[in-house]
């Protein structure tokens, strides 16, 4: 994960949320002191409590890694344009399609 902006996209996700340090840490089972060092990159989330952040801020555990990692952002664009397009009906599909054509043109 790109340390340099961890703490800082934690810190506002847990803002856009309306929630603070002392309600996040005991909604994941951690203490508001974990938190703080968390949002000052201090230390960095174990993998099981991102997973429960990411679901708390109600975001894709592969939405949460790809916005700090530049390297995975691609993969997890990738994967949500692959999800809204299974959305769509074939007419739409077929559309976007010849829509996409063109631009590689």
């Amino acid at each position: 994960m790109n340390i340099e902006n961890y703490g800082a996209r934690i810190k506002e996700l847990r803002l856009q949320t309306g929630m603070t340090q002392s309600e996040v840490a005991k909604a994941l089972g951690v203490t508001p002191g974990y938190i703080s060092n968390v949002e000052n990159n201090r230390t960095a989330m174990s993998l099981r409590i991102l997973t429960y952040f990411a679901k708390l801020t109600g975001k894709t555990l592969d939405a949460l890694v790809g916005e700090l990692d530049t390297e995975y952002a691609e993969t997890a664009l990738d994967k949500s344009l692959y999800e809204a397009i299974l959305k769509l009906k074939p007419a739409t599909k077929k559309k976007l399609l010849k829509t996409i054509e063109i631009w590689e043109k």
